[in-house]
């Protein structure tokens, strides 16, 4: 686990820093400086764009860290980087023709709720394209175990781009309308970012050969569209059907939550960018022990951190939310189910990585396909009658089961479990703290309480990880620290 250790921890680290700067955008910027309605509009232009990634992507972007590995000479290498480079193109190319033909009929069938949609319609799939490519840069330097740097473009430099143009809003510099057009900018910039850094790390040579294991490739390119765009699909089908339903600006309120749950996420989002292409390496060199003991840390750790965030999350959220304008406060429902289903997915480790990596990669997107479908009833069922509610209700149930599907699968078809004893200890832990911690308010200004209960929260809860040795990782990382402390 060093490497792993180290990457992640910067990783984290770094992801935390963009998150910082994110919840400025989200919990002010956004809602002081561009207002309900655009805001409502940006989180579901992103969104869509987000579900729209893995097809510009062709997928590739997981087909270059499953295959670079069993390559084994340069020019294999080099005809393969090559191929995975243009495979995109077979898409993008004919979805831009039937984009720019069938453009009134699709941007109509999209604002029929929210005409101010209609146009900007057409950004989605550009945001996308930017998306897209700037995963398959990324995954380029990844393979090579270097993930640091592509990360903090990803999560912090963009960012402060897009802060940048908030504060050009504030100041009348562009007008809300503009900030839609300079977000553009800011994907297609990062993806530029992206790639020149991809270069330095290895300059293509450009081998215009099939790959003797194309078909494979391109297999599995699909297979990761759709089980990519089912995974998209969880995260964004609930902002993508709200626009059909509710008022733009519910939207906005419902982008708030769904960030304050998402912060959960962070550590698993960071430990992925390094464990996955380890994963590979280990299925594909079938190391089944060191593999099973791979998930387990992962497990176990992701538990720990993750757990610790979202107690500080649900302790605070009353608090958090009285910062807020009074029409978001219907977002701490959201906060609750979302950071459970989170949570959930959390303390699967590295699940998805050896999924993905696995010869029963295709079986699974079958049982993907049925839980979308799930999703998207459920949404039309709950928000019509709940709104907000009812679609945080829908994606907390389908979460669940997709998560409790791969954990499954994994169990009983690759004989690999992610718990031990000490999962069940950590999970009392969190359930201690909470309800400790939760029902203690106090009469000081909401930020100040923030600070005073999420000092007293890590420190209790740390102390007992620690002193129940839950994850020797995080133990080492302690030492580590306490050690410096008394040099």
């Amino acid at each position: 686990m060093g490497i792993v250790l180290n990457q992640s921890l910067k990783n984290t680290v770094i992801t935390y820093i963009g998150f910082a700067i994110g919840a400025i955008n989200t919990l002010y910027m956004y809602v002081q400086f561009l207002g309900d309605t655009y805001y409502g509009l940006v989180g579901y232009i992103l969104s869509v764009a987000n579900i729209m990634m893995p097809l510009m992507a062709f997928g590739v972007h997981n087909t270059l860290v499953k295959y670079f590995n069993e390559y084994k000479t340069e020019e294999e290498k080099s005809i393969f980087l090559t191929f995975v480079l243009f495979l995109p193109l077979l898409l993008i190319l004919p979805f831009s023709l039937i984009g720019y033909f069938g453009y009134h009929q699709m941007a109509t069938f999209l604002s029929e709720e929210n005409p101010i949609v209609y146009d900007y319609v057409w950004q989605i799939p550009v945001i996308g394209l930017c998306m897209g490519y700037f995963e398959i840069f990324y995954a380029w330097v990844k393979v090579h175990l270097q993930s640091v740097l592509g990360n903090f473009i990803k999560e912090v430099f963009l960012r402060i781009l897009v802060t940048i143009s908030l504060f050009a809003v504030y100041l009348n510099w562009i007008t809300p309308v503009d900030f839609l057009y300079s977000l553009m900018g800011i994907y297609f910039f990062a993806m530029l970012v992206m790639k020149i850094y991809a270069y330095k790390v290895r300059f293509p040579s450009f081998k215009f050969k099939i790959p003797t294991n194309a078909k494979a490739i391109i297999t599995y390119s699909l297979f990761i569209i759709l089980t990519g765009g089912i995974a998209n699909l969880f995260l964004e089908i609930d902002k993508f059907m709200l626009n059909n339903y509710v008022k733009i600006e519910n939207i906005a309120y419902y982008s708030v939550a769904i960030f304050i749950a998402t912060v959960i996420a962070v550590p698993s989002r960071a430990m992925h960018q390094i464990t996955y292409p380890i994963t590979a390496k280990l299925m594909s060199e079938n190391k089944h022990d060191e593999l099973n003991d791979l998930y387990k840390k992962t497990s176990i750790t992701l538990q720990i951190i993750g757990g610790l965030i979202f107690l500080g999350i649900l302790v605070n959220i009353n608090q958090l939310y009285l910062l807020l304008p009074k029409e978001y406060s219907g977002g701490i429902f959201v906060v609750f189910t979302i950071g459970l289903s989170k949570y959930f997915d959390l303390i699967l480790g590295n699940n998805n990585a050896i999924i993905f990596n696995s010869k029963y990669y295709k079986t699974v997107l079958f049982l993907g396909v049925l839980l979308v479908t799930l999703t998207v009833v459920l949404n039309m069922i709950f928000i019509p009658l709940y709104g907000l509610k009812g679609t945080a209700f829908a994606t907390l149930i389908s979460i669940s089961l997709y998560s409790l599907a791969k954990l499954l699968f994994v169990v009983k078809r690759m004989n690999l479990f992610p718990f031990t004893w000490n999962t069940l200890i950590a999970f009392g832990i969190e359930l201690v703290c909470f309800l400790g911690f939760y029902f203690w308010e106090f009469s000081f200004h909401p930020i100040l309480n923030i600070l005073i209960k999420s000092v007293l929260v890590a420190i209790v809860y740390t102390f007992l990880s620690y002193k129940f040795k839950l994850s020797y990782d995080i133990n080492l990382v302690v030492d580590v620290v306490l050690n410096k402390f008394k040099k």
